[in-house]
């Protein structure tokens, strides 16, 4: 697929043996407003990567013409064994603030400086009842619920009003500050540090089919790039 968008891939750190790798296209090496994507954060969330390939290969042609830096699994160890943590056992989601960890320092440095547009973090979750998405954005309009209007025509919304310890309203978590008691810093955060105007992180239900989850990912970044980029 990279071969075909004429992408660059490149290893930036190392997971135990294995290396972990990010893909980014000619219009993002030429230093243009980019698309941020990234996937396998937890590796017992196989249905992001899958989507996310998925994704990929069905839209070699936006590649070609627009600024991407797409990490496809940031934690190759733990989608293999199938477990959240990676190949410290540590949970990456916490870690992403951290300049000395081997696998976020080295995110850090890709991303610092870097002008970008939107940020799409993909995840799954074991305890969700349908699909939602954690939205940080310097709008002043919601976008998580027209985005999500499409995937429920894949996998139902989670309806709950408390998703994860945090409000929700028809599937999307907006908090209106970043809480100050999290045990570490989670990715899509620290993205939104570093000057990504909006960050959504999407959940599909683990429990859910593979197939479903697939499309339902895959929609999911469709729909976001439509609406916001």
């Amino acid at each position: 697929m990279a071969r075909a968008a004429g992408a660059e891939v490149r290893q930036f750190a190392q997971a135990g043996m294995i290396p972990v790798l990010v893909l980014e296209t000619r219009a993002a090496l030429e230093g243009k407003p980019l698309i941020y994507l990234s996937s396998g954060v937890h590796g017992d969330e196989s249905g992001s990567a899958c989507g996310l390939l998925a994704w990929a290969e069905a839209n070699v042609a936006a590649l070609k013409k627009r600024a991407f830096l797409i990490f496809p699994c940031l934690n190759p160890h733990g989608l293999i064994l199938n477990t959240r943590v990676d190949h410290r056992g540590l949970d990456l989601n916490r870690r992403f603030h951290l300049q000395d960890d081997e696998i976020c320092g080295p995110w850090q440095r890709e991303i610092s400086g870097r002008d970008m547009i939107l940020g799409l973090c993909l995840h799954e979750d074991y305890d969700a009842e349908g699909a939602y998405v954690y939205e940080l954005s310097e709008r002043r309009e919601t976008a998580g619920h027209d985005i999500l209007k499409t995937c429920a025509r894949i996998i139902p919304l989670d309806a709950r009003r408390m998703i994860d310890g945090r409000s929700a309203a028809k599937g999307v978590i907006r908090p209106r500050k970043i809480p100050a008691d999290l045990p570490g810093m989670p990715e899509a955060i620290v993205l939104h540090w570093q000057g990504c105007p909006v960050t959504l992180t999407f959940e599909t239900p683990s429990e859910f089919s593979l197939d479903l989850r697939v499309a339902a990912q895959r929609e999911f970044i469709t729909a976001a790039i439509r609406k916001l980029a």
